[in-house]
């Protein structure tokens, strides 16, 4: 499955669930839009089925949180990258001549 359809498939089961509780669609498309990817929205949904919120602010709650820990996640992996070159740079020298 591509990536795209992937997406639409994710953002489709995340408007239901949220229809689902008795909220719009528009909440749901919202959500789907800021969580970006189909692996958040996965996460998302297993929030909704699990503990059922019953209001908006719950549900704009958790997916702040989920896209925060996502950027805790790139940021961390960016920082690995920087310190591996880094350390690349203090063994191997600065230059390619260097090496």
């Amino acid at each position: 499955m591509d990536y795209r359809r992937e997406w639409v498939k994710s953002k489709d089961e995340l408007v239901q669930a949220i229809r689902s509780l008795g909220f719009r669609d528009e909440l749901g498309e919202a959500i789907a839009k800021q969580l970006g990817s189909p692996r958040a929205m996965e996460r998302m949904l297993g929030y909704l089925y699990n503990v059922k919120p019953n209001s908006e602010e719950l549900i704009v709650d958790e997916m702040l949180a989920i896209c925060s820990d996502i950027e805790r996640w790139r940021e961390k992996k960016a920082s690995e990258a920087a310190n591996a070159s880094y350390n690349d740079m203090l063994n191997y020298g600065f230059f390619e001549e260097d090496k």
